[in-house]
């Protein structure tokens, strides 16, 4: 009775999701990834940017290699 199981958390996230909506949620996220950015940023002295992933960078699936030639 003390501890909550993987269903409560499961309600739990979507009364969550219903009260804060799509865009609210994902307004709250970019803010929170902003702010761990910077406490790392603080810890570390340094500026902590990710890396830009372009389509280019990926690696090529070999499968596709093979079916071009």
């Amino acid at each position: 009775m003390g501890s909550f199981s993987a269903a409560h958390w499961l309600v739990v996230l979507i009364v969550v999701f219903i009260l804060l909506g799509k865009n609210r949620l994902s307004e709250t996220m970019t803010d929170l990834g902003k702010g761990i950015r910077s406490f790392r940023e603080g810890l570390t002295g340094e500026d902590v940017k990710p890396e830009p992933t372009s389509i280019a960078t990926l690696p090529m699936d070999p499968r596709s290699a093979d079916e071009q030639t």
